[in-house]
């Protein structure tokens, strides 16, 4: 099992995707209107508001492919 500082079990394998991610992830919540916890512990997190999150960043990962495999912008 993998361990990082942010205590979740996911591995980057792009390192240098680690801080396009967390800007992800600030750009949704903000979207979303979830609070994103200060100390990086999501226990308190409801699972709606997660799996939110989850769906937005997904969504948007799926649009940033489908342009570069078209090869132009949208």
């Amino acid at each position: 099992m993998a361990s990082n500082s942010s205590g979740s079990r996911n591995q980057v394998l792009v390192p240098q995707a680690r801080q396009a991610l967390e800007n992800m992830k600030l750009e949704a919540a903000q979207s979303l209107g979830v609070q994103i916890p200060s100390d990086g512990y999501y226990g308190n997190v409801t699972s709606r508001d997660a799996g939110s999150l989850g769906g937005y960043i997904t969504k948007k990962l799926v649009q940033i492919a489908e342009q570069q495999l078209s090869g132009g912008s949208r």
